[in-house]
């Protein structure tokens, strides 16, 4: 009787322990669950082909079986959930890799970027030389000089005549004897002076008829008349332009020929607007034609803008001895910019709506939150961000587009108002949070929201210094932070 006894009391406590353990795990699976989610089933993580309609032990592993919810989200904490905000997605890992997802990390580094360009080759207008005519005249002889030839310096171009000419040579002629007669008698310095004087006089009236000093020099040596003048080239060049044919009559001051010196000579990059102010603190530019590369150095000289192409015109000087480029050639120009340390993202990662420039960052468990960013420069892939995000942080960097229209319904949907921004520090605020927390206030008419007690006071001591500084910094000026 007394072992029936001892026999029935330990079988109610072995059904009260397996009622109370069904009653914990019960619970447990149903506090499991996020407020507002619905489970469907059980599933194990590693065999998710075995279901089950209430939380435990997968037989075939012995892990923890994990919920699937009816939205497909993952399953995150009730905690997670509620510190997410109201416009933040949830997005299962399968439905990441269906919509091509990617993320990258947030860091803060100095960025190295080239600049490519069109370029010209152009001459230096420098050392372009212009053969004039000193007289009026006619040409009486032409040499194969044309338009693109390359000449040497006192290279024979073309003679012409003026009916002074003759004249004028006698002159230097009689200069030139006299000043032999006179230094053969030895006539005093005075007198020899005087003569000395006439000859270089005699010989300026040549040059400044035409002649060079090559043909002043060799009729005082030959004490013979010319029966022209001589056009020599004045440098070794390119010819540009030739104005000249046999029985041409010109008038004093006419442009014969044009000549440009190719040992030295320019190259015009065509620069966007918003490259301009980094193309001048550029360590050094590469200019490229095919397949040779060249090392010009930038010109102090500033770029010129060119109103019709919308670019400025950066002058970089290049020697050129073996007359490797020539002008109106077409090459590629690269500068190498160093740019401070930044936090910079890929161009794709920031949604630009016009109004506001958007990136999602990964708050873990599947969920995104949409971010409001203020960007700088943007240079070819890669642009700069001002504000919003912190090192460390991830981002959506591919696939944000359809986060962004699922992000934008479901804040439609729950009337989630746009963010409001703190005049004080700059931050973007929920309004209805700041508000619920007494961090508003009211100047003419217009309510204004604050992150914190301290933003607030400051606001409330002088309103006028932050509203002129918003003024500011909406104009495109800089806004001073606060202290």
């Amino acid at each position: 009787m007394q072992g029936g006894k001892v026999a029935l009391l330990v079988g109610l406590v072995v059904m009260s322990f397996l009622a109370g353990s069904w009653f914990t795990r019960r619970t447990a699976g149903t506090q499991a669950a996020p407020q507002g989610r619905r489970i469907l089933y059980y599933h194990d993580p590693m065999h998710p082909a075995y279901k089950s309609d209430k939380p435990g032990i997968a037989p075939d592993c012995g892990m923890q079986l994990e919920p699937v919810y009816a939205d497909g989200g993952p399953a995150a904490s009730a905690r997670e959930a509620a510190s997410a905000p109201a416009s933040a997605v949830q997005v299962s890992a399968e439905q990441q890799q269906v919509l091509g997802v990617k993320l990258g990390r947030v860091e803060k580094a100095s960025w190295r970027h080239t600049i490519r360009a069109p370029g010209r080759v152009a001459f230096d207008e420098t050392r372009v030389y212009r053969v004039t005519t000193a007289t009026d005249g006619w040409i009486r002889k032409t040499y194969p000089v044309s338009t693109g030839s390359v000449v040497s310096k006192d290279e024979l171009l073309a003679t012409f005549y003026n009916r002074d000419f003759l004249t004028a040579q006698q002159t230097y002629f009689y200069a030139l004897n006299t000043l032999d007669r006179f230094t053969k008698s030895k006539e005093n310095a005075e007198q020899m002076g005087l003569t000395e004087a006439q000859v270089r006089s005699a010989e300026e009236n040549l040059q400044a008829l035409g002649m060079g000093e090559i043909q002043v020099r060799e009729i005082a040596r030959a004490r013979k008349a010319a029966r022209e003048i001589e056009i020599r080239a004045p440098i070794t060049g390119f010819v540009v332009t030739r104005n000249v044919f046999t029985g041409l009559r010109f008038d004093r001051g006419a442009e014969l020929f044009q000549i440009a010196e190719l040992g030295h000579l320019w190259i015009l990059a065509d620069v966007f607007e918003t490259e301009a102010r980094l193309v001048r603190t550029a360590s050094g530019a590469t200019v490229r034609y095919q397949g040779q590369s060249f090392h010009p150095r930038i010109s102090n000289v500033p770029p010129i803008f060119d109103r019709t192409t919308r670019t400025f015109k950066v002058r970089l000087e290049q020697d050129n001895p073996d007359h490797a480029l020539r002008p109106d050639m077409f090459v590629d120009v690269e500068f190498a910019v160093n740019l401070p340390a930044a936090i910079t993202l890929p161009v794709d990662a920031v949604i630009d709506s016009g109004l506001r420039k958007t990136v999602f960052v990964d708050r873990g468990n599947g969920y995104f939150e949409p971010r409001v960013v203020e960007t700088g420069w943007r240079l070819g892939e890669r642009v700069e961000i001002l504000k919003g995000l912190a090192s460390g942080e991830n981002v959506v960097v591919s696939g944000n587009f359809l986060l962004g229209s699922e992000s934008r319904m479901k804040a439609a949907a729950m009337g989630v108002q746009t963010p409001a921004k703190d005049l004080v520090c700059g931050m973007d605020v929920d309004q209805l949070k700041a508000a619920a927390a007494g961090r508003k206030s009211e100047n003419r008419g217009k309510d204004y929201y604050f992150c914190s007690d301290y933003c607030k006071k400051e606001f409330d001591k002088d309103p006028q210094k932050f509203l002129a500084a918003d003024k500011l910094s909406v104009s495109g000026q800089k806004r001073p932070t606060a202290p």
